[in-house]
C-alpha cells in the first residue's frame, strides 16, 4: 500500500523527481547523487531509456526501460498520468510491460498502435527516485481510400470543362495528393487541408481543372494519396464518359392560325444516350394524353399567351424546349375597367386593358358622342366637370378578326344640376303641372317650390301639390295646381335643389293652353270626308265588278220598279242604248232563289257585256 500510495503521488506529481540528465554528465557523477531518496544498497540507474519511435498505425511498438539490480516500483508515464503500478497496466487492453523482471527489464510494449497512443513516455523508479528521458511516440496513420467525386465514371457534358475533385481524409500526417494521365503527373491541381477535432489528423481536397479541347473520351485519370504511413500510396481512377443531353427542336404548323382551330407540334430530338421520355406539358401542367414525339390539339387564345413545352428525357438528363402559337384572336379583357365617383374638379383615370392578336387598337369615347378621347389603356379626364358625367366605352378592335366594349360610368360629386323647360303650358280651369328635372350626385339633400310669398317642398298647400319621384336619370319634383286661375299665368315658378355640393335654382313660367284652333278642326273634318268617299266609291267599283242581275238601261234619274215589296235603285255613269237593255220592269223573284243582294255576298256572279262590248256592270241596290 506504501508502494501505491507513492506511485499515485509520483504520478500527478512527476516534477517532484529530479529533471533527467544527459547520459555523458550522468555517468562521470557518483551514483547517490542522482536520486533524491536513496534506495538499500548501492544506487540505480538506468542501462536503457525510451527513444522517440514513428509508428504507423496498427503495428506494435515497445519502448525500452531497464533499471539493473532495482527492484522497487516502476511507472510509466504517458503525457504526465500514470498508466498503473508496477505490471499491472488493466485498464489499458494493449499495453504490457514485458522484460525480465528480476533483470530489472520494465519494457513498454503497444500492441496495435492507435492514434491515442500519440504521446510522451516515461519510465519512472520510485525507491529510486530517477526517471528516464522523455519519449516522443509518433502514430502514422495512413490516409483512407482517396475518392474523386462522382466517380467511378463522370459523365461530362459535350463542350463542358471538367473539374475532378479528389479527396483523401484522416491521415497523419496529411497525404499528398497527385494527379496522373496516360502514366504522367498533372501539374496544376488546387489543394486544400481540413485539421479534425482530434488535432492530429488531418485531410485534404485537390481540385483538378481540364479545359474541354483537352478532354478524350473514355480516358482514365488517376488520383493518388501518400504520406509517411504508406509511401506506396493509395490511389483511385475515374474514367470520362463524354455524353450530351437531348437536343431538341419544337415545330408548329400552320402558323399563325386562327382560334378553334387544329395544329400539330413536333419535337424531334437528337442524344447520346437514346431518348427515354418524351413528356408535354402547357404552361406548366403536364398534358396527360400527348405522347412520342407528336402533340396535335385545337388551340385556343390561351396557346398565344401559355407555352406548350416538350421534355426529353435520356440517361443523361432532360433537355426542355417550349413554343407558344401565333394563334389569331379576338380582343380579350386584361384589366377590367371600373366605374367612379370622384368629386367636382377632380381627375378621373380609367385602365382598360385587352389582349389581342394581331395587335389590337384601343378606343375610349364617351356613349352617344363620336369624339375619340383616347387610343391607350388609360383614359385621363383632368378636373372634371359635371357634364363629363355619363357611361364611357373603352372598345377595342383586332383587324378582320374581332371587336369587343366594356362600359363604365362616370359620376360627379357636385351641385344639383336642374334641366327643365323654362316655359310650361296648362289650361285655364284645368288643373295644371310644372315639372323640374334635378340631376344630382350626391342625391338632393332639399327641393322647394317658391313663388311670390309661397315655399312649398312637399305635400299640399292650398290650391298646390308637391310630389318628388326618384328616377334612373335624376329627380323629377312636379308641383301640380289645381283650377287654374289667370294670375297662375302672371307667376313666377322658383324650383330650387340643394345638396351638400351647392344648388340650383330654376325659373319656370306657366303659359295659358290654348284650345284647338277652328282650322284645325274643319281640316280634320275635310280629311275624314275625303277619306269616307274615297271608301265608298272603292266599296262601288268593287260591287258593280261582281253584279249579273241588271242590264237594264239607267237614266241619270232613278227609275222605281216594284219588285214584289221590294224597290230598287238603278244608278248608271253613262247611258246605255236601249237595246242593250230589256224594257220590262224585274220580275218578282222565285221564292227558291236568293235576291240579288244575298247573291252578291255570296261571291256567285257572271260577265255581262253591253252591245258596244265595254264590260259595263249594273249596280243594284235593294232597299
Amino acid at each position: 500500500s506504501v508502494e501505491r500510495g507513492w506511485a499515485r503521488c509520483c504520478s500527478l506529481c512527476p516534477s517532484l523527481l529530479p529533471p533527467l540528465l544527459p547520459a555523458s554528465l550522468s555517468s562521470e557523477m557518483d551514483p547517490s547523487s542522482s536520486s533524491l531518496i536513496p534506495s538499500p544498497g548501492q544506487a540505480s540507474s538506468f542501462t536503457q531509456q525510451p527513444q522517440d519511435q514513428v509508428v504507423i498505425a496498427g503495428q506494435p511498438v515497445t519502448l525500452l526501460c531497464a533499471i539493473p539490480e532495482y527492484n522497487g516500483v516502476v511507472l510509466w508515464i504517458k503525457d504526465g498520468l500514470a498508466l498503473g503500478i508496477g505490471r499491472d497496466l488493466s485498464s489499458y487492453p494493449r499495453y504490457l510491460v514485458v522484460g525480465d523482471h528480476q533483470s530489472g527489464e520494465h519494457h513498454l510494449k503497444i500492441l496495435r498502435a492507435d492514434l491515442q497512443d500519440d504521446a510522451v513516455y516515461e519510465c519512472q523508479a520510485i525507491q529510486a527516485a530517477i526517471r528516464s528521458r522523455p519519449a516522443r511516440l509518433t502514430v502514422l496513420v495512413p490516409p483512407d481510400d482517396p475518392v474523386i467525386m462522382g466517380g467511378p465514371i463522370i459523365s461530362l457534358r459535350a463542350g463542358d470543362p471538367l473539374n475532378l475533385t479528389c479527396h483523401a481524409d484522416n491521415a497523419k500526417p496529411a497525404a499528398s495528393i497527385i494527379w496522373m494521365r496516360k502514366g504522367e503527373v498533372v501539374n496544376g491541381a488546387t489543394y486544400s487541408k481540413t485539421l479534425l477535432r482530434d488535432g492530429k489528423r488531418e485531410s485534404i481536397m485537390s481540385t483538378l481543372f481540364i479545359a474541354p479541347s483537352d478532354i478524350e473520351n473514355g480516358e482514365n485519370i488517376v488520383c493518388r494519396a501518400t504520406n509517411k504511413a504508406i509511401p506506396s500510396g493509395k490511389e483511385t481512377s475515374v474514367t470520362i464518359d463524354i455524353q450530351h443531353p437531348p437536343l431538341v427542336n419544337l415545330s408548329v404548323e400552320p402558323q399563325p392560325v386562327l382560334e378553334d382551330n387544329t395544329v400539330k407540334f413536333h419535337c424531334s430530338a437528337k442524344a447520346n444516350p437514346a431518348v427515354t421520355q418524351y413528356r408535354w406539358a402547357k404552361k406548366g401542367q403536364v398534358i396527360k394524353e400527348a405522347s412520342g414525339d407528336f402533340y396535335e390539339t385545337i388551340v385556343d387564345h390561351t396557346f398565344f399567351f401559355e407555352p406548350v413545352s416538350c421534355e426529353v428525357t435520356n440517361a443523361l438528363g432532360s433537355t426542355n424546349i417550349s413554343r407558344t402559337v401565333d394563334v389569331y384572336f379576338g380582343p380579350r379583357m386584361a384589366t377590367e375597367p371600373q366605374s367612379l365617383l370622384v368629386d367636382l374638379g377632380s381627375d378621373a383615370v380609367f385602365n382598360c386593358a385587352w389582349t389581342g392578336n394581331p395587335s389590337l387598337t384601343i378606343v375610349w369615347m364617351k356613349r352617344g358622342s363620336g369624339v375619340v378621347l383616347s387610343n391607350e389603356n388609360k383614359l385621363t379626364l383632368k378636373s372634371v366637370r359635371q357634364e363629363d358625367a355619363g357611361k364611357y366605352v373603352c372598345r377595342a378592335v383586332v383587324p378582320r378578326v374581332g371587336a369587343g366594349e366594356r362600359e363604365v360610368t362616370l359620376t360627379v360629386n357636385g351641385p344639383p344640376i336642374i334641366s327643365s323647360t323654362q316655359t310650361q303650358h296648362a289650361l285655364h280651369g284645368q288643373k295644371g303641372q310644372i315639372k323640374c328635372f334635378i340631376r344630382s350626385t350626391p342625391p338632393p339633400d332639399r327641393i322647394a317650390w317658391s313663388w311670390k310669398e309661397n315655399v312649398l317642398e312637399s305635400g299640399t298647400s292650398g290650391r298646390y301639390t308637391v310630389e318628388t319621384v326618384s328616377t334612373d336619370e335624376g329627380v323629377i319634383s312636379t308641383l301640380t295646381i289645381s283650377n287654374i286661375v289667370r294670375a297662375d299665368f302672371q307667376t313666377i315658378y322658383n324650383c330650387t335643389a340643394w345638396n351638400s355640393f351647392g344648388s340650383d335654382t330654376e325659373i319656370i313660367r306657366l303659359k295659358e293652353q290654348e284650345s284647338v284652333p277652328m282650322a284645325v278642326i274643319i281640316g280634320v273634318a275635310v280629311g275624314a270626308g275625303v277619306a269616307f268617299l274615297v271608301l265608298m266609291a272603292t266599296i262601288v267599283a268593287f260591287c258593280c265588278a261582281r253584279s249579273q242581275r241588271s242590264k237594264c238601261r239607267v237614266n241619270a234619274k232613278a227609275r222605281r220598279a216594284p219588285t214584289g215589296g221590294q224597290e230598287a235603285l238603278w244608278f248608271s255613269s253613262y247611258s246605255i242604248p236601249s237595246s242593250s237593255c230589256p224594257q220590262s220592269v224585274p220580275q218578282q223573284q222565285p221564292a227558291n232563289r236568293a235576291s240579288p243582294w244575298e247573291e252578291h255576298n255570296s261571291g256567285v256572279a257572271s260577265p255581262a257585256e253591253d252591245t258596244a262590248g265595254r264590260g259595263w256592270r249594273p249596280f243594284v241596290l235593294w232597299k
